[in-house]
């Protein structure tokens, strides 16, 4: 009787981790970016948070930093998975990132 062979084990595969940050490359890309959150996910906070933070990383942190007149440690935690910036920091980095919030009324009834 013939005993069948195993089969060798195929090594793991290894993935690099996928970055969003290298895939926004312009304005228009980053502000769809965060228009795409703002519209699919508007109540999750760290998720917008977190975009927000991917954009920064994209143009330079420390730039961005500069430019809203953070610390760069400072925006690091306030754009976290842990992160819950203040408004103002939300208005100070969409600001030094060259975008602007826009306010746009909800599909339905109107009160």
């Amino acid at each position: 009787m013939k005993h069948a062979q195993p089969k060798p084990k195929a090594p793991p595969e290894t993935f690099a981790p996928y970055d969003v940050a290298e895939h926004l490359r312009n304005p228009a890309e980053m502000a769809a970016y965060l228009d795409a959150w703002l519209v699919e996910a508007p109540d999750d906070v760290a998720g917008i948070a977190r975009a927000l933070g991917d954009i920064a990383r994209a143009q330079g942190m420390a730039q961005v930093a500069k430019d809203a007149g953070l610390s760069r440690e400072s925006l690091y935690r306030s754009l976290s998975a842990e992160g819950n910036p203040s408004f103002a920091t939300v208005l100070k980095v969409t600001k030094a990132l060259g975008l602007r919030l826009q306010a746009h009324p909800v599909d339905g009834p109107q009160h």
